[in-house]
């Protein structure tokens, strides 16, 4: 398991995305993966209190049974829980979740005292996955 842990600045965005990639390496899942930490890092810096300089946001990556698991996860603090929405057409924000959940084969979103936790759950293209109970890693899994 990878974690990543920035503080709250737009710039930071860039580099969850290039931190990403570099940890995926040529996995066939890398660019849908940067993109969709992208989505979720830019969402928690606007809608949460992440998104100041004083606070943070937390990227966690790791492998499960043939499929690679991310999840990005607020200090809390927003007006809504993180859901995908119905744009109009003419709207020029509101596509995000629902990019990333068809990106992912799965999308979770969870709270806990730290904040909203969306994990996504994509397939690497390498080998055929078990199903899994939860997208969150067990406690084994967080030693690997």
């Amino acid at each position: 398991m990878w974690e990543l842990t920035c503080p709250g600045l737009p710039e930071e965005v860039g580099r969850v995305r290039r931190w990403t990639r570099d940890v995926l390496g040529d996995s066939t899942c890398a660019e849908e993966a940067a993109l969709i930490v992208s989505e979720l890092s830019t969402n928690a810096l606007l809608h949460s209190a992440s998104g100041t300089a004083s606070r943070s946001m937390r990227i966690s990556l790791f492998h499960r049974s043939g499929s690679v698991v991310l999840a990005v996860t607020d200090v809390g603090g927003g007006r809504t829980k993180p859901h995908a929405v119905a744009a109009a057409e003419g709207d020029a924000h509101g596509r995000g979740l629902t990019l990333v959940s068809a990106l992912g084969r799965r999308m979770e979103v969870s709270t806990d005292d730290e904040g909203y936790t969306v994990t996504v759950e994509l397939d690497p293209g390498t080998t055929e996955p078990e199903p899994a109970a939860s997208l969150r890693p067990t406690a084994r899994e967080r030693l690997r």
